[in-house]
């Protein structure tokens, strides 16, 4: 809905993903008046183009994957192949559910919603073009939040067409399965998209220039997830980085630095996201950046007082669980409420592969670098010792880090549903727990979750289900 022109808002916030709604809803529990403007759709990239979508093929995946191997379960059943309209509509219809109860409650928050695009006219308000509103019209604020996320990036002299060499957004409309693929990228994105697309019958191989897939994550984690993948069929390249791609008759040649080279279908770009933040003003009005980033400090505020920035837009953790924190840490902050910093190591992140690789808090070699290599504690717990693990037939470890007779820092799992395990480990390590603390908590049995507790009473000394 269009306001009245003379309206100043409490807070103005220009995009309206994960950080930009999640400050909506929050400042206007809190009693602020708020717009929030948005070109596209609520929800950003997460709901529509990221997170939901892309787990939704993921599930889908694995239904393939569970009907192919039925029978090691004792199920008869036959795989008939992947119906992809049937596939985009489950996708679509997740997210239209989710939309549509995102709209009822920026609805029921009497948050006056903008539709148009947005772009900082001065450090109080934002210019809007858009079918809902008359053109020209500036929205002013007290306060503004710029949240205007990411897209996906390319590299230098490699680009996406949405053909051949395409990314995640039209890897996620794609109308078929490409018989095969080539994945530049062996992060999140990249072996997420490997994950299902081997599930749905492609020929994979991902090129990655670090040493390790999800080089994020600790290394013994990366180890697995390769170990994994190559019993899967999933093919990679590590070490060596791209130098171009070209067309082929059929498809897409990629070469590398070394001149080896690789074919397949299609291309998919997955080297990361990179901030929307050209053209909107921002530098205009004095807002500090680097390579596109809007720089803000612990509490989230940019060098000019009277603007905020959060979510992809900011040089932070690109999660939208990071967003909805970052979002609601502003509005509390700006309605007076005693705002605390986010710790981001004690964020879990999830990679929704199969298997999953769920981790929170700090690596080894990262918590040898702070502490010293004498001061740190490394054990890993076998998944083949959890009975639930073995019922569901997935292999994997939990790998705790802990400072030598103080707490754990850092909690690595690799393993199918790892990823609803990573709640308790962020307690674990956000209420800085000791091995023996853990130790003392019954975790139910047979539950995967139980493998959390056997590598705490390990790490204890007191193991049950491991050796000593």
């Amino acid at each position: 809905m269009a306001n009245d022109a003379s309206t100043v808002f409490d807070l103005v916030i220009l995009g309206g993903g994960s950080g930009g709604y999640a400050a909506a809803l929050r400042g206007a529990q809190l009693g602020l008046n708020v717009a929030l403007i948005e070109k596209d759709k609520v929800g950003g990239t997460c709901l529509h183009k990221g997170c939901i979508p892309t787990k939704a093929l993921l599930h889908a995946g694995e239904i393939a994957d569970q009907a192919r191997e039925s029978e090691q379960f004792g199920v008869k059943a036959t795989f008939e192949g992947i119906d992809v309209p049937a596939v985009l509509k489950y996708k679509d219809d997740v997210i239209s559910g989710l939309y549509k109860g995102l709209q009822g409650l920026i609805a029921s928050r009497k948050v006056t919603y903008i539709e148009g695009e947005g772009r900082l006219s001065s450090p109080t308000s934002v210019d809007v073009n858009g079918q809902r509103v008359q053109d020209g019209q500036r929205v002013q604020g007290r306060h503004v939040l710029l949240a205007t996320g990411s897209v996906p990036k390319s590299l230098p002299g490699l680009e996406i067409d949405g053909n051949r060499i395409i990314s995640s957004d039209h890897a996620l409309v794609l109308d078929r399965v490409p018989q095969s693929a080539i994945i530049l990228g062996g992060g999140v994105i990249g072996v997420e998209f490997a994950s299902a697309w081997k599930s749905f019958g492609s020929d994979v191989t991902i090129i990655e220039g670090m040493k390790h897939l999800v080089p994020v994550e600790d290394e013994n984690s990366s180890k697995l997830l390769e170990r994994a993948f190559r019993k899967r069929g999933i093919k990679f390249n590590l070490g060596t980085f791209f130098q171009k791609a070209e067309y082929t008759q059929n498809g897409v040649k990629v070469t590398l630095a070394d001149g080896k080279e690789f074919e397949a279908e299609v291309l998919l770009v997955a080297v990361g996201r990179g901030p929307v933040s050209q053209g909107l003003g921002y530098e205009e009005q004095g807002v500090a950046m680097d390579r596109g980033y809007v720089l803000v400090d612990e509490y989230m505020r940019t060098n000019v007082p009277t603007i905020s920035a959060v979510g992809d837009l900011v040089p932070t953790l690109q999660l939208a669980h990071v967003g909805f924190a970052e979002g609601i840490l502003v509005a509390e902050r700006l309605a007076g409420l005693k705002a605390v910093p986010i710790d981001y190591d004690g964020v879990p992140r999830v990679t929704y592969c199969h298997p999953e690789v769920a981790s929170v808090g700090i690596t080894e070699a990262k918590a040898k670098e702070i502490y010293g290599a004498d001061k740190v504690v490394a054990l890993k717990y076998n998944l083949a010792g959890n009975g639930r693990s073995k019922i569901l037939k997935t292999a994997g470890e939990i790998k705790l880090v802990q400072v030598k007779d103080g707490a754990v820092v850092g909690v690595h799992m690799v393993g199918d549903r790892m990823g609803e395990q990573v709640g308790e480990a962020q307690l674990i390590y956000n209420w800085e727990a000791l091995p023996a603390e853990v130790a003392q908590l019954i975790h139910a049995h047979p539950t995967q979750n139980e493998a959390l507790g056997e590598a705490h009473l390990a790490l204890a000394g007191k193991p049950l289900h491991a050796h000593d």
